[in-house]
């Protein structure tokens, strides 16, 4: 028997303890230690059936046909999708893949969730429901993710259900536990990647998390690039060195969150395009390589943002509003607001206070759109009711408060 202890983990431990289970592949027992331990059976059975002996083509030809009106009719497979996992899967009765679609069902999947699940790995109808993914589920859920988060999840990747409980998830759940310290941070890390459980921590994790304490990012700063954005922690080791001498070089402070945030904006193919992309489109409005620059180092993921919200609010304010486009990269948080339920009823608010001679023209973007909602109305919308009993609806008629 082999023992794997989960810190913390007093939701599953309950679980367990209130109906014991004993025999099969795993059992949970008492000890006097007080936190409990998982033990589990190494020698338990293989969750995928596998066929020793040659199969006549006839009865070949039935499983086959089986396989295929089983994935089309109780996975909701389409006939082509069916033919191409059959050839990775072949059933000759619907008892096992039954159980494990029934697991599934109790634990929230919907039917398209399912049917990408097959669809991604059909030899998961081959599981033990009972010895082999009922653990795994079970063990998510004593953690907090929920039933609904667990299902998209798998859906999207399916892989963990494949990974061995003991010897993987359970030691992933550990490092992490031991970095991040919280269950919510886990599952936060876990909504953006599933491979923060599923990687060699070894390999890339632990020395880019090395690194980045020895070049002076606080421990604060390591918890919320790994929590948000787990996928720039886990790149190559040198390709995360260069990335992050080339942040230390753009005049990003290594104590500060920005830092982090910019290693993140830098990271991977698919960040450099999108990078590029931004950078192309806040020159066509007018922002000089200085403005760009000067714009990611107060906000590193204004270079993530789309195209088309980019242009839908730099050409409300420019156009709408008469700002010059370099004020905007004084202050790139705006261009994260919603353009409807923020920035254009206030900008109306203050367009109508301007129009009575109330306020000032030459407004700050940090003071009109950077404080939050009841600061706003308590400055510029409850101050002048008597004056302009209509500002609550120029504002509401946006916010549909």
């Amino acid at each position: 028997m082999a023992a794997v202890a989960i810190p913390q983990a007093t939701s599953l431990a309950r679980l367990f303890l209130t109906k014991p289970i004993s025999g099969g592949p795993f059992s949970f027992l008492p000890n006097n230690h007080r936190k409990p331990i998982f033990v589990f059976s190494l020698h338990t059975q293989s969750p995928i059936t596998t066929l020793t002996t040659k199969i006549p083509k006839v009865e070949q030809q039935q499983r086959l046909s089986f396989t295929i009106d089983y994935l089309i009719d109780s996975c909701g497979l389409s006939p082509d999708c069916a033919n191409l996992a059959s050839r990775k899967l072949s059933l000759d009765s619907p008892e096992r893949p039954d159980t494990v679609l029934n697991l599934l069902r109790d634990h929230g999947f919907t039917t398209a969730q399912i049917s990408t699940l097959v669809k991604k790995r059909p030899v998961l109808l081959l599981a033990n429901a009972q010895f082999v993914l009922l653990p795994k589920l079970r063990f998510f859920l004593s953690i907090g993710v929920s039933k609904s988060l667990l299902a998209r999840t798998l859906a999207s990747d399916p892989t963990i259900l494949t990974r061995s409980l003991v010897n993987q998830l359970i030691p992933s759940y550990n490092f992490l536990k031991s970095v991040l310290e919280t269950d919510e941070k886990i599952v936060a890390a876990l909504r953006r990647t599933t491979w923060v459980f599923l990687e060699d921590h070894t390999k890339n994790l632990v020395p880019n998390i090395k690194y980045m304490s020895e070049t002076g990012v606080p421990e604060k700063c390591i918890k919320l690039l790994l929590t948000h954005f787990p996928e720039a922690v886990m790149q190559k080791n040198h390709e995360f060195r260069a990335i992050t001498e080339q942040a230390k070089e753009m005049g990003f402070n290594p104590k500060k969150s920005t830092f982090v945030l910019a290693i993140h904006a830098l990271s991977g193919k698919g960040n450099k395009s999108i990078w590029d992309k931004c950078f192309e489109v806040y020159q066509r409005w007018g922002w000089s390589e200085d403005d760009i620059m000067c714009a990611f180092k107060k906000h590193p993921h204004c270079m993530m943002l789309s195209e088309r919200k980019i242009d839908r609010t730099m050409e409300f304010l420019v156009k709408e509003m008469n700002l010059a486009p370099r004020s905007i990269a004084q202050c790139p948080v705006v261009l994260f607001f919603s353009l409807e339920k923020r920035i254009i009823p206030r900008c109306l608010v203050t367009k109508v206070l301007v129009s009575k001679g109330l306020v000032k023209e030459d407004w700050s973007l940090t003071s009109l759109l950077v404080p939050v909602e009841k600061v706003f109305l308590d400055k510029l919308v409850f101050k002048y009711e008597e004056e302009c009993p209509e500002l609550m609806d120029v504002y509401r008629s946006y916010t549909k408060l």
